[in-house]
């Protein structure tokens, strides 16, 4: 697995959103995209992660940034994950995982001594040019808002909160 990084042009995708509408990294251009991959919806750690970045969605819109959440989850089940928690951003489906192998979040994993390909949780900060900006992959799905909230302070000139 080998992760993209920081200064890298994203791969250009396009995924269904929980309405199975195409999505695509294109239709955010001027805008920053968080694109967080998350292994499963409804699971405890990936509902901790999303409602915090729920729960942050006012001071991620002052810094222009948009929310994409990603797994390898069947379009049908991410309508389910809004409902219940009340998501306030757009979920995408990579049931194939073509686009977590793109950006090399798909690898081995280790789970209980079981060793199995899986989706690693690690979020992109993609700039408005659609180049990586920053890469997040030491957090915990309780501080991961915290986490891309105090990058944000810390590297941006002109926010509004």
């Amino acid at each position: 697995m080998k992760t993209l990084t920081a200064g890298t042009p994203a791969p250009a995708f396009t995924l269904h959103n929980q309405n199975d509408e195409p999505v695509s990294l294109a239709d955010f251009k001027g805008k920053k995209v968080l694109a967080y991959f998350y292994p499963k919806a409804m699971t405890p750690g990936c509902t901790v992660q999303a409602c915090g970045l729920r729960d942050s969605k006012a001071e991620l819109d002052a810094f222009n940034v948009e929310v994409l959440g990603i797994s390898i989850d069947a379009v049908k089940r991410l309508p389910k994950f809004i409902e219940r928690d009340n998501l306030n951003f757009t979920l995408l489906s990579d049931e194939d995982h073509s686009v977590a192998d793109q950006f090399g979040v798909w690898g081995k994993k280790q789970f209980m001594g079981k060793v199995y390909d899986g989706l690693h949780r690690i979020s992109f900060l993609i700039d408005e040019n659609g180049v990586i900006e920053h890469v997040f992959n030491k957090f915990k799905t309780k501080n991961h808002h915290e986490v891309v909230l105090a990058y944000l302070k810390e590297n941006t000139i002109d926010f509004q909160i």
